[in-house]
């Protein structure tokens, strides 16, 4: 078994359980987006307001953050491959409820539910990666990876917008009913078992409830800040916040193997690299978000056309993430990423700095900037994070690599929401300027990395 875990599974095996991985977590993430673009139509549809739409991804993002930590860790007692295919079970099935749902309500409920399952899948995927691969081709193996993690975010407006031109909204969520099942075939045949279950630690439940109270009451204290709820409300949250953080970070440190692995946080380049994660994903999602209404309410481009303004954004991830998988061998990820992310908050500026009346040329050259910088700097980030964490401790690295991505998707949808509220149409612009610093922020501390040893797989 350890030679198994050591040099990850044969060929035909490798094939199937690498495309289970692809379908589970492009499904996952790209639910995530996906809805940014139908947001004007499904708030239309549904008689609601832009801010409170918001709702609909957020709502997904923060059933996620609550529970992803205490999937990987559940991972690392009774395997990743269990807890992966329970994942696509309850995926698959809440997508049917999403596309069945008839009002706001029902909607923000079903999408709760579907972000059980997804962070069931992002909870343990770079674990299970850790054991498809061999040590000596992990950063392919994580390359292809940030690739489907990446296009599938940034691809989210692009298939949204050909999704919508051919049928409604709720085809955005019913399409995944048909990839689920097909997904749950390969995970049953094709994924492999844990070689080192820790059934010795048991689950921390107490921990487990102040860790979604925690993550919980930072997301909704971010959105109902945002969408301009009373001050005394959110000081209420903000309390409550950080008198449960203080006592469950307290817990976790006094526990040999925690729930919020606070013992992995020590590790130096695996601190930088959450942090760096955090900062690049806020930028991402301040710009995802924003764009879409910018570029139909502002420039007055239809759905599909706005779908394919955001394409090149994706299509530039596509060529750069498995490129820098295979970079990681030979050029220090802390490089890597600081090199990418300067590129991407140049793209991100100079899509502040759009004149009034863009021409599709002035929006796609931005759009490729920005993607390539994304591509270059999130397989290496990655590669880094699952790989400076004991083997053993791969669930709770790869539950940290979530977190970190989902926690910065929040914010950076709460701060859209936020400054719409503040701004009317001028958030737009403000929102930009906000990515770009961000991601020129995230690009300092992907630099500090360089001073750090690197590490093997």
């Amino acid at each position: 078994m350890e030679k198994n875990l050591s040099d990850g599974l044969p060929l035909p095996q490798r094939y199937g359980a690498i495309a289970t991985i692809i379908i589970g977590i492009s499904m996952a993430v790209l639910d995530g987006a996906i809805a940014n673009v139908a947001l004007p139509t499904i708030a239309s549809d549904l008689h609601a307001s832009p801010a409170s739409s918001i709702w609909i991804v957020n709502a997904y993002q923060m059933a996620i953050v609550v529970s992803l930590l205490s999937l990987s860790f559940l991972g690392d007692m009774f395997g990743y491959r269990r807890v992966y295919q329970c994942g696509l079970a309850v995926f698959t099935l809440t997508s049917l409820f999403c596309a069945l749902s008839d009002s706001l309500h029902t909607l923000t409920l079903a999408r709760i539910a579907q972000g059980f399952g997804g962070a069931a899948l992002m909870s343990v995927n770079t674990a299970l990666i850790r054991l498809i691969y061999p040590s000596h081709q992990l950063g392919r193996g994580m390359g292809i990876n940030s690739f489907i993690v990446a296009v599938s975010s940034a691809a989210g407006p692009t298939i949204a917008a050909a999704i919508l031109s051919v049928a409604s909204w709720q085809w955005l969520f019913a399409i995944n009913v048909p990839l689920g099942i097909v997904a749950l075939f390969f995970a049953l045949r094709y994924l492999p078992a844990n070689g080192s279950k820790n059934t010795t630690t048991r689950f921390d439940l107490p921990g487990a409830v102040m860790n979604a109270l925690t993550f919980g009451l930072l997301i909704t204290a971010l959105g109902g800040f945002a969408q301009g709820q009373s001050l005394m409300l959110t000081g209420a949250e903000l309390v409550a916040l950080l008198v449960i953080g203080f006592f469950f970070v307290r817990r976790q440190l006094a526990l040999p193997m925690p729930l919020l692995p606070v013992d992995l946080l020590r590790i130096p380049l695996f601190s930088l690299s959450i942090c760096t994660s955090v900062c690049s994903f806020c930028a991402q999602m301040l710009a995802l978000v924003s764009l879409p209404f910018f570029l139909q309410s502002v420039v007055g481009r239809s759905e599909v056309e706005t779908g394919l303004l955001l394409t090149p954004w994706p299509l530039a991830t596509m060529v750069m993430a498995p490129l820098a998988g295979y970079l990681i061998e030979r050029v220090h990820a802390g490089l890597l990423g600081a090199l990418g992310l300067i590129v991407m908050a140049t793209g991100l500026f100079a899509l502040a700095l759009l004149p009034s009346s863009p021409s599709d040329l002035d929006i796609i050259w931005r759009m490729i900037l920005c993607g390539t910088g994304f591509g270059l700097f999130q397989s290496p980030n990655n590669h880094t994070i699952i790989t400076s964490a004991p083997r053993h401790r791969s669930g709770g690295a790869s539950g940290m690599l979530g977190t970190a991505r989902l926690l910065g998707q929040s914010t950076g949808a709460a701060l859209v929401a936020l400054m719409f509220n503040l701004a009317g149409q001028n958030g737009n612009h403000i929102a930009l300027l906000t990515a770009g610093t961000l991601a020129t922020i995230a690009a300092i501390i992907s630099g500090l990395r360089i001073t750090q040893p690197r590490v093997q797989a």
